[in-house]
């Protein structure tokens, strides 16, 4: 045998052992394509056969918003200041629409891809990277639409400014992506194993809204139920949806522990997400 084969080194080593804790950036990197080609999948595929198309990128947030407008402004009452209760509910329900849709996606990760895992190698976490990148489209079409009635309600005489808080607007939906897919990838990984998760991540998603000050201020929490303020203020959602409306409507305040909060979670769920994650890909087509 030629001594120059035995000493030269694969480009590339598929082994079913891998690290129980691997980013592996570099790797992914080198499937940048693959990535985009994902990235174009969602966005071409989730309304190809629709009628309306990507109209409902914006009639899912308007709809809502106008309905949280009529029954928690309306009808119970609950008061958004100076701001009017529609671009107040618009703000809180386009950020939170990004967490869900990330959410929503990644955590079926294994069993919607099992077909294309089990015949080619590629690193996996590429796909719940894609959904979340893909996401920021969808993000973007419905940033746009408040942006639209804020310019509205702005000319119209509104009481409604940015401030000097607005140029970390960015972090905010950065910190809800990444949140967004360290859950995703926790559930993506016990579903394969336990089926109910599948049936009761759209349930505790509706449920979790109600805690997260989606169509209410904190404040309002704090001084109306304060046996129950702390389901809310454990939720560090909730703060991510509070500072949106401060930096994008100068409405209520950002609560600096409350965002380190935020932060030092979103690391934990991720790493821990991630941790799960490398372990299940390794066996996830026995189960799945």
């Amino acid at each position: 045998m030629n001594k120059d084969n035995t000493n030269s080194e694969w480009l590339f080593e598929i082994t079913p052992k891998n690290k129980f804790f691997s980013l592996n950036l570099k790797e992914i990197w080198q499937y940048r394509d693959l990535l985009m080609l994902f990235v174009k999948r969602d966005v071409v595929t989730v309304y190809k056969q629709t009628v309306l198309g990507p109209l409902w990128y914006l009639i899912q947030p308007l709809f809502t918003s106008i309905t949280f407008t009529i029954i928690f402004n309306n009808v119970a009452g609950i008061d958004t200041g100076t701001v009017p209760p529609f671009l107040f509910n618009l703000a809180g329900i386009t950020v939170w629409n990004y967490f869900t849709s990330c959410l929503n996606a990644t955590s079926d990760t294994f069993r919607s891809n099992a077909g294309i895992f089990g015949k080619v190698y590629f690193p996996r976490l590429i796909v719940p990277i894609s959904i979340v990148i893909s996401n920021l489209l969808k993000f973007g079409i419905q940033f746009l639409i408040f942006i639209v009635f804020y310019i509205y309600y702005y000319m119209q005489g509104a009481a409604v400014a940015l401030n000097s808080a607005t140029a970390f607007f960015p972090l905010l939906i950065v910190l809800m992506g990444i949140l967004g897919l360290g859950f995703g990838m926790l559930i993506s990984s016990l579903v394969t194993k336990y089926r109910d998760f599948s049936y009761l991540i759209g349930f505790g998603v509706q449920l979790l809204m109600y805690i997260s000050a989606v169509m209410y201020p904190m404040a309002l929490i704090k001084d109306k139920i304060p046996n129950y303020a702390w389901l809310v203020e454990y939720n560090p959602l909730a703060y991510v949806i509070e500072s949106t409306r401060y930096m994008l409507l100068d409405v209520g305040q950002i609560s600096v522990s409350g965002l380190v909060y935020t932060i030092a979670v979103t690391l934990i769920v991720f790493f821990i997400g991630l941790l799960i994650f490398n372990k299940t890909e390794k066996s996830f087509i026995d189960t799945v």
